[in-house]
């Protein structure tokens, strides 16, 4: 029986390649497997307990927010303990200048606690539809969209969110991945989501002893176009990297993203004071000014972005930025307009001291056809 139930499983997954479905024999089980008590059923504190245990929060060095989510509970949970989150979790974090939320270790939760979480994070009060789900048993459609009203406030659209994920991260975890990523609200930071399901079921074949593993709701993407969504395939991260090294990467990138304002003002100064150009500048400012740099997710991607940006506005190929490394840095400090130039070295007195420098400066022959040649590559 395990033989045939692991050769139907293969033939199962290869044929729609869905690797969600599977096939199992289980010979001790009487019964279809209950269905988790419903947390309803919970008192509040046994309810304030399992919270506790699934959510961590804490802030950060450079006042980063972080939160960790391993299960997401539902609109009926969220709603009875609403107020205590709000005061114990979401209070705290609100004044931080960012935000990583840790989803590496959630491998699913309740579809209705998706709106709470993305409400959060977007900005304003006015609604938008992020995603519609259909379940195949009640053969229903549900849109969700964002809440109109939420407890405490929301978390400024001026703030960065970084969103953790491994290739544990599943169902809705995955969907609120997907979703932050597609609203262009958060940066995705880690693994390859798994590629799960909003909601496995594990239903007995007949009268059987084996049972079979089956998605029953998924999620249409409105947010994705054209029907794609996460399933099967799992959430790309924006940047990917280890699950283990994800929230260094994060508070790196964080550290860039601090940076960038006080970059781009720089940037400008100097081109207010030093660019010949001068007819030019007020169009370089403004594309400075007026740039999105959502996607800036390393030194190499803010060079790339501005050298485009600049040199197409300026129709100048020498307008030109570009990162120093710390050895570059050291030996050679930046020197401004208004900088004493570099000494160079004296001259020798010794005559063949004085050949070889002349030599090292200067190339000279004498071509065929009695040609003179003479190449420098630096004015003395």
């Amino acid at each position: 029986p395990q033989t045939l139930a692991h050769v139907l499983t293969a033939g199962v997954q290869s044929s729609l390649n869905d690797p969600r479905l599977f096939i199992s024999y289980e010979p001790s089980t009487l019964e279809a497997p209950p269905q988790a008590p419903a947390l309803t059923n919970l008192s509040r504190e046994e309810l304030l307990a399992q919270i506790q245990r699934n959510i961590h929060h804490e802030v950060l060095e450079g006042n980063v927010g972080y939160l960790r989510v391993d299960d997401l509970p539902g609109q009926e949970v969220l709603s009875e303990l609403g107020e205590f989150l709000v005061s114990h979790v979401w209070k705290k974090l609100m004044g931080t200048s960012s935000l990583v939320l840790d989803l590496r270790h959630c491998a699913g939760g309740h579809v209705s606690g998706i709106p709470y979480v993305i409400s959060y994070l977007h900005p304003g009060n006015t609604v938008m539809h992020v995603d519609t789900i259909y379940d195949r048993p009640s053969n229903t459609t549900t849109e969700i969209w964002t809440l109109p009203k939420v407890l405490g406030e929301r978390y400024s659209a001026d703030k960065d969110v970084v969103v953790l994920t491994s290739g544990h991260t599943g169902g809705v975890a995955e969907d609120i991945a997907y979703i932050l990523k597609q609203m262009r609200r958060a940066i995705v930071v880690g693994e390859r989501t798994e590629g799960g399901a909003l909601d496995l079921q594990k239903l007995r074949i007949g009268q059987s002893n084996f049972f079979l593993t089956v998605p029953v709701s998924r999620s249409l993407g409105p947010l994705g176009g054209g029907g794609q969504t996460w399933e099967g395939s799992g959430v790309l991260p924006c940047v990917g990297t280890p699950a283990e090294q994800a929230l260094e990467k994060a508070l790196a990138i964080l550290t860039l993203r601090r940076a960038l304002p006080g970059v781009v003002l720089r940037l400008q100064q100097a081109l207010q004071d030093y660019y010949t150009l001068v007819d030019r500048v007020p169009g370089l400012l403004h594309h400075l000014a007026s740039m999105d740099y959502s996607a800036v997710v390393s030194e190499e991607d803010l060079v790339t972005k501005l050298n485009a940006g600049l040199q197409a506005v300026s129709e100048d190929p020498r307008l030109l930025v570009r990162t120093t490394g710390p050895r570059e840095t050291s030996s050679r400090p930046e020197t401004g307009p208004n900088d004493p130039p570099t000494a160079t070295p004296e001259v020798p007195k010794e005559e063949d001291a004085r050949r070889a420098l002349v030599d090292s400066v200067f190339q000279v022959s004498v071509l065929p056809g009695n040609v003179g040649y003479l190449r420098f590559d630096k004015f003395a």
